[in-house]
């Protein structure tokens, strides 16, 4: 069993004030990877009933900005959130139903593919999305017939 990470620790270690809206939304998005901000508050309202809206937008900007919260927006969806960071991992999105799925990164260290042109850049990332249908979703399909 893993043991729950220590908020408030994670929150001063990043030079951020601990108050109780930024705890309760980090705990949502602990609880809830993958999730949009909809869901975050909804979840951090929970533990946080008087949390508003924006203050879950201005805590998940906050969170991002210091490496403690990842945002990720597959093209035509929401942008969601993730506690999974610094490892460069990549993602699969469901075509169907929009759910998230963790990739481990192909080969390699970060940025995981090598670019044919950098054009100068110091690259230390590279984005992945994996499109495709997740396990319901495609248990769900009729079989292709073949002509």
């Amino acid at each position: 069993m893993t043991s729950s990470p220590d908020f408030t620790a994670l929150l001063r270690e990043a030079a951020l004030r601990v108050t109780r809206p930024r705890v309760a939304v980090l705990e949502a998005v602990h609880a809830h990877p993958h999730a949009d901000t909809d869901s975050i508050y909804r979840a951090a309202r929970i533990e946080l009933p008087e949390v508003s809206l924006q203050a879950v937008y201005d805590v998940l900007s906050a969170l991002t900005e210091v490496g403690l919260v990842r945002r990720i927006q597959p093209q035509g969806h929401l942008a969601r959130y993730e506690a999974r960071v610094g490892d460069n991992h990549h993602h699969a999105v469901c075509r169907a139903c929009g759910t998230i799925g963790d990739v481990d990164c192909a080969v390699g260290e970060t940025p995981c593919l090598t670019a044919s042109d950098s054009h100068g850049f110091i690259l230390d990332e590279a984005e992945v999305i994996y499109w495709g249908l997740c396990p319901t979703c495609a248990a769900s399909r009729p079989p292709e017939s073949t002509q």
